[in-house]
């Protein structure tokens, strides 16, 4: 009987049985965003938080306290629009990999994240989903690439399995919808502006982090629109439309 091939780049890379679990700096300036993101890092078995600065002075910090420490940071989750600095300056001063995770949609932008640095990219609202399997990506690459001796076939494996083609699972239908959900989508329906999350909670009366959360999965179902609002100063603003 033939024995069946495997792409390797497919096949999760089994964890080195004495190494630390790899250690992740979340960077955003909502904290409420950076808490969602840290909760799908602990989810990943042999991934840990190492700390959740708001800005780009706290997060060079952090790296820097870490690294003096012992247990230096393997990955930055990195926004682009932080209350200091631009998160594409931080990218070329941090001493660990990253990915960029940003509500900037402008692809020159994203380019210069990319050439800064950053291993991937991930535009927000994006599933939950597609965090993880970068993170497990992102194990598979450390583990060719950390070895002592590498050819160009092993390069390609290890950036093959970060770029691996997101594929989104068919979305279980919800056996009964929820008031607040029926609540976040009429009340978007019904504004004749663009709706920000916060504007939202206030409307219907839940915090801004649970509008969020209906809006991000309203937006991947296809029932609404997301877009930036940009102001004079400061980092732009997700804003919500019907679909």
């Amino acid at each position: 009987m033939s024995e069946r091939v495997t792409d390797p780049t497919t096949v999760p890379a089994p964890a080195a049985p004495d190494r630390p679990p790899f250690s992740v700096l979340v960077v955003d300036d909502d904290f409420r965003v950076a808490g969602i993101h840290a909760s799908l890092v602990e989810e990943v078995p042999g991934f840990t938080v190492a700390g959740t600065p708001h800005t780009a002075s706290a997060a060079l910090a952090a790296v820097a306290a870490a690294t003096a420490a012992g247990t230096p940071v393997d990955l930055a989750l990195v926004d682009i629009y932080l209350p200091d600095g631009s998160g594409i300056d931080l990218l070329r001063r941090l001493e660990c990999d990253a990915f960029v995770l940003s509500a900037a949609t402008e692809g020159p932008v994203l380019r210069r994240a990319l050439s800064a640095g950053a291993l991937a990219c991930l535009v927000k609202p994006f599933p939950p989903e597609l965090l993880t399997e970068r993170l497990r990506g992102y194990a598979r690459f450390r583990q060719l690439m950390d070895a002592g001796s590498v050819d160009q076939s092993t390069v390609e494996r290890a950036y093959g399995a970060l770029r691996e083609p997101y594929v989104r699972r068919p979305e279980r239908r919800p056996t009964a919808r929820t008031l607040t959900g029926d609540a976040v989508l009429a009340t978007v329906h019904t504004s004749p502006e663009p709706l920000s999350a916060a504007q939202v909670g206030e409307l219907i009366g839940v915090s801004r982090a649970t509008a969020q959360r209906y809006l991000a999965s309203l937006v991947s179902a296809g029932r609404l629109r997301m877009n930036l609002r940009y102001g004079t100063t400061g980092r732009p603003e997700q804003e919500y439309r019907p679909g």
